[in-house]
């Protein structure tokens, strides 16, 4: 029995902040949250670890991020399915590291994220708790295909990869409708029967969905969350709220993008044999993400969208796992600390159907845990300071 006391906790469910806290778990189990004298009184028992000045919160979740994401490695060619298989197992021990413990992987070759966390949980490697959506669906030609998302046209199509993606492990399924231009990839019969089927099987579905008529076209079909939507409006939000829909606007990864096509045009460093007018049209397409996500992102927060933080950061210049730097962009943009921490925390959790798991720093829980120096009450960029991280009481 171990009791964790700081200056700050912060149980995860966007509010509630105890001055000189602490935390008493056992095994894998939270036994109790609240004042540290009192904890103290109440457990006598226990080892107590005080991290003075810093900050006791849950263990972060990223709803979207790709672990196994290879094909921007400059020797790709290399990377077999042994090499993958520790690749992502290297981006595994990144998340912990940076104090995530749960994410949802949008998308892998297929199995890898299925065997990582076989892997996991027989002990064999480190790994977050995972939820993955297998190798998702494009259409022909579409969005992802080449990076291994699978192929698939029309509605009867749709649904049987669905059940046999089901069948290779996914907890979720994706697909891919928009690329950087404002074409829905797939038709609204295909969007629907995706929908349709993934819920008929018990089972939640997501869509990457970032450009007009696209989103609209998700929103309607149904999907649980949707993701990037970088021109998602205040209008659509509304609707989203009305079908208890969810956005994952994963920010830092088009800031970053932006940043670094800028610096591909001003001095020439191509690490993908595109062309300048290609790079060209992509910092379009970034700019005015970014410009839409500074301008739209807080009214819609305030319309009361379920927001999750999510990285989808796979660029080889790229920070791994820059969960930090999106919370910090929501910050910027208008949020509190405590409402960031939200959106990957306590938020994912109910989306993950995970509530009565983890997600907030609660009695009953399973013991996901991150102690950081600094106050993240205050000051976002606290959570850059890790000090220990806890998986289901492990410390990792």
């Amino acid at each position: 029995m171990i009791l964790l006391k700081a200056q700050k906790v912060i149980t995860g469910d966007g509010k509630t902040i105890i001055e000189d806290g602490g935390i008493v778990y056992a095994a894998d189990k939270i036994l109790a949250v609240g004042k540290a004298e009192a904890l103290s009184a109440d457990f006598p028992q226990a080892e107590v670890r005080d991290y003075g000045s810093g900050t006791i919160l849950p263990g972060l979740m990223d709803a979207h991020i790709h672990l196994g994401y290879y094909w921007t490695q400059p020797d790709l060619h290399r990377y077999n399915d042994f090499m993958i298989a520790y690749y992502a197992q290297k981006q595994a021990e990144t998340c912990l590291a940076k104090g995530v413990t749960t994410i949802r992987d949008c998308c892998g070759p297929q199995f890898l994220l299925e065997t990582l966390r076989l892997a996991a949980e027989k002990g064999f490697v480190k790994a977050p708790r995972i939820l993955h959506t297998d190798r998702g669906i494009c259409i022909t030609g579409g969005h992802g295909h080449e990076d291994g998302i699978e192929e698939v046209d029309g509605a009867e199509n749709i649904r049987h990869t669905i059940r046999r993606q089901k069948k290779d492990g996914a907890d979720w399924i994706k697909l891919l409708t928009t690329n950087r231009d404002d074409i829905c990839e797939f038709t609204q019969e295909e969007l629907n029967a995706g929908v349709e089927e993934t819920h008929r099987l018990g089972m939640k579905c997501v869509v990457h969905s970032g450009t007009q008529p696209g989103i609209q076209m998700c929103i309607d079909a149904g999907f649980d969350t949707i993701e990037h939507g970088n021109f998602l409006t205040v209008e659509q939000a509304k609707q989203m709220v009305k079908n208890r829909q969810s956005w994952t606007p994963t920010m830092y990864a088009y800031h970053f993008l932006a940043e670094y096509n800028q610096k591909v045009q001003e001095v020439g460093i191509d690490h993908s044999n595109q062309s300048t007018e290609t790079y060209s049209h992509h910092l379009d397409f970034f700019e005015s993400s970014v410009q839409a996500y500074s301008e739209n992102f807080k009214a819609i927060y305030d319309e009361g969208v379920t927001i999750l933080a999510g990285t989808d950061m796979v660029m080889l210049e790229a920070p791994s796992v820059p969960i930090v730097e999106e919370l910090e962009l929501m910050v910027r943009y208008g949020l509190t600390p405590i409402e960031a921490i939200q959106t990957a925390t306590q938020n994912p959790a109910r989306v993950f159907d995970l509530s009565e798991v983890t997600g907030e720093l609660k009695t009953g829980l399973q013991a996901d845990i991150l102690v950081v120096d600094g106050d993240a009450t205050t000051d976002i960029e606290a959570l850059r300071n890790v000090r220990q991280v806890f998986l289901a009481g492990a410390e990792v």
